[in-house]
C-alpha cells in the first residue's frame, strides 16, 4: 500500500506565486544593474563616437549620434602619424615614455615590497612594529606634501627632469603600498613552515625563494596591477618632475587638450584620451579578476 502526499490547491498556487515572485525581482535586478551600467558607459560611448567624428558633424550634430561618416584622422593626429593646422605633436613618443618609467617603477617597488613584507610578517626584530607603522604612514601622505622634499633629492642626485628619477619617485612613494599588500598575504602562512625550514637550514632568502614567492602569485598580481594604474595615470608627478623629452603620456594628453587656439578639436582630445586609457583598461580587462582573487587570498589565516 502506497502513501500518496496530498498537495492542496492553495499550497500550490503559494508556490506558483512564490516563484513568479522570485523571477520578477531577478529580472528587476537584471533591470536596474542594465540601467546603472548604460549610465556609466554613457561617457565611454560618447568619446568613441566623438573621435570617429569630423569637427563639422561635431558642431552641427548630436552629441549621442553615431558618426554620419566615420573617419580616423582624429586617432592619426593624437598618435601623432597626421598634423593639421590644429594639432601637429601626438602622444606617440609620450607613451613610450610612460613605459619606460611604469615597467621598472613596478618591478622595483614590487620585489621590494615583497622581501619587506616577507620580513615583516615572518622576522621579529626590534622596532619593526615602528617601522611598519611609518611605512604605513607613508602611504597615506598626499602627493603635494613630498613635491619639495622630492624635488630637492632629485636635484642632489642629479636625476631632475629624467625618466630614472621619475622611476626613484615612484618607487619609493610605492614602497608603502606593496609592503602592506606582501605583509598582509604573509602572515596567513603558517610559521610551522619557517621553523621547518630554520631546522633543515635554510637562510633568510632560501626561505622566500623556495617557500614564499612559489606562493605569491596572487598578491604579485595585485601589487602589480595596483602599482602599474598608479603609475601610469599619475599627472602630478610627470609634471612636476619631467622635463621637455621625458613627460609622460598623462602631462602630454594635458598638453594636447590645452594646445588648441581657435576651433576646438574635440575629436582629437576625445581620442587621445581613450589612447592614454587603454593600456590600464586593458589590464583591468584582462586581470581584473585575478585582482580581486588577490585582495581575498589573504583574508583568512591557516
Amino acid at each position: 500500500m502506497t502513501d500518496l502526499a496530498y498537495v492542496s490547491p492553495r499550497a500550490g498556487q503559494r508556490s506558483t506565486a512564490s516563484r513568479l515572485g522570485r523571477v520578477a525581482l531577478r529580472w528587476t535586478l537584471y533591470l536596474l544593474l542594465g540601467l546603472f551600467a548604460l549610465w556609466f558607459l554613457m561617457p565611454l560611448f560618447v568619446m568613441v563616437t566623438t573621435s570617429l567624428k569630423s569637427l563639422d558633424e561635431i558642431r552641427t550634430g548630436s552629441l549621442v549620434a553615431l558618426p554620419r561618416d566615420v573617419t580616423f584622422e582624429a586617432w592619426k593626429t593624437a598618435w601623432g602619424s597626421a598634423c593639421t593646422g590644429i594639432q601637429c605633436e601626438g602622444l606617440k613618443p609620450y607613451l613610450w615614455n610612460s613605459v619606460l618609467i611604469a615597467v621598472p617603477g613596478v618591478a622595483i617597488s614590487t620585489i621590494i615590497g615583497a622581501l619587506n613584507g616577507y620580513v615583516f610578517a615572518q622576522w621579529r626584530f626590534r622596532g619593526a612594529n615602528l617601522l611598519f607603522a611609518a611605512l604605513l604612514f607613508g602611504c597615506f601622505i598626499p602627493f603635494q606634501v613630498v613635491l619639495l622634499p622630492m624635488a630637492r633629492m632629485l636635484g642632489i642626485l642629479g636625476l631632475a627632469g629624467t625618466i630614472p628619477g621619475l622611476i626613484l619617485v615612484h618607487t619609493v612613494y610605492g614602497i608603502g603600498f606593496t609592503t602592506l599588500f606582501f605583509r598582509n598575504y604573509y602572515v596567513t602562512i603558517p610559521q610551522e613552515l619557517v621553523r621547518a625550514a630554520k631546522i633543515d637550514g635554510a637562510g633568510f632568502f632560501r626561505i622566500f625563494w623556495s617557500i614564499f614567492l612559489p606562493l605569491s602569485l596572487p598578491i604579485f598580481v595585485v601589487s602589480v596591477i595596483w602599482q602599474f594604474t598608479q603609475i601610469w595615470n599619475d599627472f602630478l608627478f610627470g609634471v612636476s618632475f619631467s622635463s621637455a623629452g621625458t613627460q609622460p603620456v598623462t602631462v602630454a594628453l594635458n598638453n594636447i587638450v590645452n594646445s588648441t587656439t581657435g576651433v576646438k578639436a574635440y575629436n582629437v582630445d576625445m581620442a587621445a584620451a581613450i589612447l592614454a586609457a587603454l593600456p590600464t583598461l586593458l589590464v583591468y580587462v584582462v586581470a581584473g579578476k585575478y585582482f580581486i582573487r588577490g585582495l581575498t587570498a589573504g583574508s583568512v589565516k591557516g
